[in-house]
């Protein structure tokens, strides 16, 4: 996710006098346990660079929490404000990150390649010892914390990309990239009526779609939490406090829609889940960093955050949060979502 006014979340993107499109990432080398790519699973050795008001980047924390992996992949959060030269540590002592020594992600992306053409986004992976950009994929990088990263996962992990349905998975995915994940953005940034009413159709068709799909079902596949529903997650739980208004996604909030609202809050109250999400966040960088959307920078008081705790009954659907394994431990101390941040 670079998100100032030229470019969107995940990969770099084009918007202003040509429709919403979002690029592939420029940096898509893999950290594989072969170590195909150069870059071998290796505990310690690699940081995972995030934004907690990115969607994209909120796969992974989920992911890297959900495996256990803190101990093993170190944890960098930016400041949810960015400047000229994007992604910035001014949340760290003295304005740089403490392991990698640096003030801006830039800095990485330059000493793995000097005046590459897109811009600085997360979810990252820096090389420790070099300070090189590994990778900036963020399709690739949680199946690969799932895939590839097992030797380092923790005792009692889940299995978030099961082998057996991962057609489904893919599937499942796909609609939902397009048209939630990706199809809010397509709204919110629309250069024209007929372009925003398309998005608009389309993100409430799928939601409808995915609603009737979850009314007897408490998890998108299968009995367990997937991949699939890390990725539906990370958007739902933006929707109100975000997309609905600032994003013109406004036939219904989320609240409005008691599937929905009650699978999302299931999740949220999923350790793993809801102990990674920043609302106050989310909500200081689209507001205050969207100029061209909201130029007041203006951010809203609202949505009151306390119905993300009531209880959402989804259990009497049966299912199995972590399969045959077990939630993950407390958040690690450092990692700790700040009060302002949470319900």
């Amino acid at each position: 996710m670079n998100d100032q006014d030229r470019s969107e979340p995940g990969g770099n993107t084009e918007y202003g006098h040509k429709p919403f499109k979002r690029s592939r990432s420029h940096f898509a080398d893999r950290i594989t346990a072969d170590g195909r790519d150069g870059w071998p699973v290796e505990a310690g050795r690699y940081r995972l660079v995030v934004s907690r008001a990115c969607p994209w980047a909120s796969r992974a924390l989920v992911s890297r929490r959900l495996l256990g992996l803190e101990g093993a992949l170190s944890l960098a959060v930016t400041d949810p404000l960015q400047d000229d030269r994007s992604w910035r540590f001014t949340l760290d002592e003295g304005g740089r990150d403490p392991v990698l020594g640096i003030e801006y992600l830039a800095e990485a992306y330059d000493a793995r390649e000097q005046g590459y053409p897109g811009g600085v986004s997360v979810p990252a992976v820096v090389d420790v010892p070099t300070g090189k950009l590994v990778t900036n994929d963020y399709q690739q990088i949680t199946l690969d914390l799932a895939t590839q990263w097992t030797a380092l996962h923790r005792p009692g992990a889940p299995d978030l990309y099961p082998e057996p349905l991962r057609e489904e998975i893919d599937e499942v995915m796909e609609g939902i990239y397009r048209d939630v994940n990706n199809g809010v953005y397509r709204a919110g940034f629309a250069n024209g009526q007929d372009e925003y009413a398309a998005a608009y159709e389309d993100l409430f068709r799928r939601l409808d779609l995915v609603s009737a799909r979850l009314a007897d079902r408490r998890y998108l596949v299968g009995d367990t939490i997937t991949e699939a529903d890390i990725r539906l997650f990370t958007t739902l739980v933006r929707f109100d406090a975000v997309y609905h208004g600032h994003f013109k996604c406004n036939r219904s909030k989320l609240t409005e829609d008691p599937v929905l609202w009650g699978y999302t809050r299931d999740l949220y109250q999923t350790p793993g889940f809801g102990d990674t999400v920043d609302f106050h966040h989310i909500k200081q960088h689209y507001y205050r960093v969207h100029t061209g959307i909201n130029p007041t920078g203006i951010v809203p008081v609202g949505p009151d955050l306390s119905g993300w705790l009531t209880p959402h009954h989804r259990e009497q659907l049966g299912g199995r949060p972590f399969g045959d394994g077990t939630p993950p431990g407390p958040v690690p101390s450092g990692e700790q979502v700040p009060e302002q941040g949470r319900p």
